[in-house]
């Protein structure tokens, strides 16, 4: 039997979950705008998933995945508050969420960290979350 990746797989739950928030949607111009890659030629606000690392946490034979994952929200021009504001919408609606990873149990979803800052070189605001999760390989 094929497993699904945990990665994948987390990714996924996330999408769907933030999919459905209405007042998220809004604050991104109308639908949420979650990309593995930058959209070419696309204008803020929008959020890019941005670098995870998924490590093993087996205990007492359950198949168990820590995850460290970022997610990062570029501002409109001239606005970091737009970013911010998504960026705590997104954390007030992940931070313990309960929510659905094909394949896995979600055990675990934390916010660790929300940061705003600037680019030097371009002036864009950002609003970067990390946040730590653990899933369970569904039997």
């Amino acid at each position: 039997m094929t497993r699904s990746s945990p990665l994948l797989a987390l990714r996924a739950g996330l999408l769907a979950y933030l999919a459905a928030d209405t007042p998220l949607a809004a604050l991104m111009g109308g639908r949420l705008r979650l990309y593995d890659e930058p959209p070419r030629g696309a204008a803020p606000v929008y959020a890019l998933f941005g670098p995870s690392e998924v490590s093993d946490d087996s205990v007492d034979g359950a198949q168990r995945h820590r995850h460290a994952f970022a997610l990062t929200v570029f501002a409109k021009p001239g606005s970091a508050r737009s970013a911010l504001e998504v960026a705590e919408r997104i954390a007030a609606r992940l931070d313990e969420a309960d929510l659905a990873v094909s394949g896995h149990a979600l055990i675990l979803l934390r916010l660790k960290s929300l940061a705003g800052l600037r680019d030097e070189r371009t002036g864009e605001g950002r609003a970067t979350l990390s946040f730590e999760a653990v899933t369970e390989v569904a039997v």
